[in-house]
């Protein structure tokens, strides 16, 4: 996520700086044939090509808008995975009660420092990559990547949840497919334990109950975005309709601007660059923006949530020796 006040425009220009460079060959060519080789024929009306561009346009913001959606939709997600946490905490702490401090206090933090755990390993599933995603595909969003960091790529689950649960927990979870499934899971197991050694009596078991029925519920959610693509079908004819305009834009401006006079028609590369740079961006932005998850720029910054969540939950424990909340690089915040 970008926290700064927008991107620059050198940023943005270093970003679609491939695009420009072959939409800028594609408009001189049929300059140049049309000038000197007196290939005239190039030249072709102006109404079909504001035609599929009126279609591109459509498209172009169809896409965008059903992406932003994607993008607002997790991001409610994880605010809702924010407060419920908080809740958790606040639950854990004052819901299990017992006769000896000791004893409850580690009983407190072993069901805070779990769900922790639920939350380190929910993260790692949803930077996992996928053949649709973008960031470690496109050349220019690899570039962008050194901008900043991915905590998920630099580091291992195993190493990251041995902070928050005990060796038979680890050994157990990392042996299933979805290891924040079963954290959940044995968050439930643990609560009917307690339930039943009567340190936790049947309403507020209940209430704890719901609310893991609740995380698996935002997890579901986060699984649905991260493993249902942007239709692809909406994807590919956005990008053909794309292409298919910037490739007829140069020809349908030769004419246009011959009538200008005899040099004139060399303010076809200029313009017809601008124009095609803007959809080309416009598609690529969409394309940025379609899958919150991936590890892009532009992604839901669940690192540091996650981090914000632990904070708040092991300030609740009364610790002191908390990590530090998660920094933006270069205005990257992930």
């Amino acid at each position: 996520m970008h926290s700064g006040r927008n991107y620059s425009f050198k940023e943005f220009l270093l970003w679609t700086r491939r695009d420009i460079y072959w939409l800028f060959l594609l408009a001189v060519i049929p300059v140049v044939l049309y000038k000197y080789a007196g290939w005239t024929w190039l030249g072709i009306p102006w109404v079909p090509v504001a035609l599929v561009g009126t279609a591109a346009a459509f498209i172009v913001g169809f896409k965008n808008n059903a992406t932003y959606a994607r993008a607002w939709e997790a991001r409610k997600i994880w605010g809702g995975i924010v407060n419920s946490s908080r809740t958790w905490g606040i639950m854990a702490r004052d819901y299990v009660k017992g006769d000896v401090a000791e004893d409850m206090a580690a009983i407190h933090r072993e069901i805070i420092y779990r769900h922790i755990g639920w939350l380190t390993a929910l993260r790692f599933q949803l930077r996992q990559p996928r053949t649709w995603e973008n960031t470690n595909v496109q050349e220019n969003n690899k570039e962008y990547r050194d901008f900043y960091t991915i905590d998920e790529w630099d580091s291992k689950l195993p190493d990251e949840l041995a902070k928050y649960i005990g060796p038979e927990e680890l050994a157990y979870v990392l042996g299933k497919k979805n290891v924040a499934t079963q954290l959940v899971s044995m968050q439930s197991k643990r609560l009917k334990e307690l339930h039943e050694a009567g340190k936790i009596d049947l309403f507020c078991y209940i209430e704890l109950e719901n609310l893991l029925k609740e995380f698996y519920e935002l997890q579901g959610k986060s699984e649905r975005i991260k493993n249902f693509p942007y239709p692809r079908q909406f994807a590919t004819i956005n990008l053909f309709f794309v292409r298919l305009f910037v490739f007829m834009v140069p020809f349908g401006m030769l004419r246009e601007f011959e009538k200008l006079g005899e040099y004139a028609i060399w303010l076809t590369i200029p313009f017809s660059v601008l124009v095609s740079w803007v959809f080309t961006s416009l598609e690529q932005i969409g394309s940025s923006t379609e899958n919150p998850f991936e590890g892009g720029a532009n992604d839901i910054p669940i690192t540091a949530l996650s981090r914000t969540i632990e904070i708040d939950l092991r300030e609740m424990l009364d610790e002191t020796d908390l990590p530090p909340a998660v920094q933006a690089k270069n205005n990257i915040l992930m």
